[in-house]
């Protein structure tokens, strides 16, 4: 299928699920369009029970896409900035400390919490799988995948909710900054393994880990900085030009970013707060204004529903080719590793808000809240696909393991956030 034969029936897909979700489902669009795309899948595998070639054919369909390359490349940026924009920046910039210390104590310690926990459930003769030959540094790879949270799934709900302009702000930079902080968690470990642990020292992986985090923060800054200026030269009269000027450098970054081997997920976060800022509209300081118009964040909301939709339907389409790969002695360890995901993540969050409380001031079950609404999406789903073949029957147990937290966290914590929260 010819790519814009593909990009066409995902398209009419995402409009007709977003239609049924609407009228019929009436469920958060994020819940809706995955239970859509899930039955879709069901039925695809029904049919090919009957007609085995209609099931050929569509899993050979799901494999036409590099599915990790169009997320981690082109979906994500566009839909990392289309969030970053939507925070308030001014009360981020007065909490950035809290957000950071949240972002990357949970992050890191759910890395090592959940890789540790599913190495020892490995070597259990109990569980069958011990001799798939996961090694800590896969369990580990697993853990740092399966920590950053979806940011449009999670500022969805959060929107949802009665809460504060803080507490709202303080969730949506933390889903935003965990995603960055754990994609390089990811690939500091994906170098360990690719280049073998006895080849790798603490100095290498601490300058692995500073270029990607320094190095995506600056260029997010430099960018942001000079196109903030860009725009406040437009002021606004050109909305056109407004976006593409925004179009342009979401692209650009990314590109610059693979070339220096920066963080690119970093720099769009931050280049994305720094283009989400007010500027003066005049030297007699009469107001401000969105250094962008309205029309440009109308876009980039279209953008965003757009793409998250599309999103949402692949990942329930990629699950059609792990069905062979399932066994039942597989399901007691999902289990397990669900508890172990959402354990760890609630320690990794009450810990950081427990030792900031002393200081300032928290509304009541946010760490229920952030913990519950950690819901985990495409971007766990495509750095386990870019894990390396080599690992064979291991990678395919990650892949299942890394589905079925997407689904719980999507179709169990989205659908009950509410009432728990409330």
């Amino acid at each position: 299928m010819e790519i814009l034969e593909l990009t066409t029936l995902l398209l009419i897909l995402a409009s007709t699920f977003s239609l049924i979700n609407l009228r019929l489902l009436k469920l958060p669009m994020t819940i809706g369009l995955m239970i859509l795309a899930i039955a879709l899948s069901l039925a695809v595998l029904g049919i090919g029970l009957i007609f085995p070639s209609f099931l050929e054919g569509a899993t050979s369909l799901t494999k036409e896409f590099d599915f990790s390359e169009l997320l981690v490349n082109v979906m994500l940026p566009f839909l990392l900035f289309a969030g970053a924009i939507g925070v308030n920046v001014h009360e981020l910039l007065k909490d950035r400390l809290t957000i950071l210390f949240l972002a990357s104590f949970g992050v890191i310690f759910s890395t090592f919490t959940v890789g540790t926990g599913l190495h020892w459930l490995v070597q259990q003769p109990f569980f069958g799988i011990s001799e798939l030959g996961l090694t800590y540094v896969d369990c580990l790879l697993f853990g740092a995948l399966i920590a950053p949270t979806d940011p449009i799934a999670v500022l969805a709900m959060v929107k949802k909710m009665n809460l504060s302009s803080i507490t709202e702000t303080r969730i949506a930079g933390e889903s935003l900054f965990n995603d960055g902080i754990g994609v390089v968690v990811f690939l500091t470990l994906l170098s360990i393994k690719i280049g073998g642990a006895e080849n790798v020292t603490a100095a290498s992986v601490a300058s692995l880990f500073a270029t990607e985090v320094i190095g995506g923060v600056a260029l997010g800054a430099i960018m942001g900085y000079l196109g903030l200026q860009l725009l406040k030269y437009i002021e606004n009269e050109h909305t056109e030009l407004e976006v593409l000027v925004t179009l342009s450098l979401v692209l650009l970054l990314p590109i610059i970013s693979h070339h220096f081997h920066f963080s690119a997920v970093l720099g769009i976060v931050v280049m994305g707060l720094f283009l989400n800022q007010n500027i003066d509209t005049d030297k007699n300081e009469v107001g401000v204004q969105k250094a962008m118009g309205d029309y440009v964040y109308k876009f980039w909301h279209l953008l965003d529903e757009t793409l998250n939709a599309v999103l949402f339907i692949l990942i329930g389409l990629e699950i059609i080719p792990l069905f062979g790969d399932f066994k039942p002695n597989y399901m007691f360890i999902i289990l397990l590793v669900i508890a172990l995901v959402v354990a760890s993540r609630w320690i990794g969050v009450s810990v950081p808000i427990g030792i900031l409380s002393l200081k300032k001031k928290f509304e009541p079950k946010t760490a229920l809240i952030i913990t519950w609404g950690g819901l985990r999406g495409g971007l766990s789903i495509a750095l386990a696909l870019n894990l390396p073949d080599a690992m064979g029957d291991a990678k395919g147990l990650i892949l299942i393991l890394t589905y079925a937290v997407v689904l719980f966290t999507i179709l169990v914590q989205g659908l009950t956030l509410k009432k728990i929260v409330d």
